[in-house]
């Protein structure tokens, strides 16, 4: 089936108050053509889970800027001044978790685990809150998984069905965020027919993968 579907489309089916899984490492890798159609269309009150917040002017840090964002989970905010500020006055919410749990706790949430095990964060701060275990002697936390409305991707190539392969670094946590969200929109810099990716190649399956955009405007039309 063919999921390719116009940006603004795809963007119209993300509510207001919506939680988004947003791939990426300081923008690269990341689904910047939804980022700004989010921002064009003005969800609002939106929850994000995600490596980074970039930097204000880049991929999701734009969202910040613009005051559309109520709570981020994500392992970085420090080349964001303006999550720093907005999280010390008390209008955005930031939940701090460290990089490996995060993609753990994704990861888990992706394949219906009901937890991540990690000694990260043991007799820190990173504890409060949290169950300990226990096991031949050495502490661990206990760190529940994370799923999400939405996960909003990016793929260097996608074929007219869905199936993506990244490139590079980019691969980061798009493919572990596919797995853990209720609708998966993937935004991808070439569109080609199917048949094209060999299948093992094949990074996340079309199986997974709700909606289509392209990342830029398509030369052709696609049939």
């Amino acid at each position: 089936m063919n999921k390719l579907i116009a940006l603004e489309d795809a963007v119209e089916r993300i509510p207001d108050g919506a939680s988004l899984l947003i791939g990426g490492f300081m923008a690269v890798g990341g689904p910047n053509r939804l980022v700004d159609e989010l921002i064009r269309q003005g969800k609002r009150e939106l929850t994000i889970i995600a490596n980074d917040t970039a930097r204000p002017s880049q991929g999701l840090g734009k969202l910040v800027v613009e005051r559309l964002v109520r709570r981020v989970v994500t392992s970085h905010i420090g080349l964001n001044a303006e999550t720093q500020r907005q999280m010390i006055a008390g209008e955005i919410e930031v939940e701090l978790v460290p990089q490996g749990t995060l993609a753990e706790r994704i990861r888990a949430g992706g394949v219906g685990l009901g937890g991540v095990l990690t000694p990260t964060g043991v007799g820190t701060v990173v504890e409060e809150g949290k169950r300990t275990l226990e096991i031949d002697g050495r502490s661990y936390l206990l760190d529940l998984p994370i799923r999400a409305d939405f996960a909003l991707i990016a793929a260097k190539q996608a074929d007219l069905y869905g199936n993506l392969t990244y490139a590079l670094t980019a691969r980061n946590f798009n493919p572990i965020m596919a797995l853990a969200a209720e609708t998966v929109i993937a935004e991808a810099d070439d569109i080609v027919p199917v048949g094209c990716i060999p299948p093992d190649a094949v990074m996340t399956p079309s199986v997974l993968v709700d909606h289509l955009v392209t990342a830029r405007h398509p030369h052709h039309p696609q049939h």
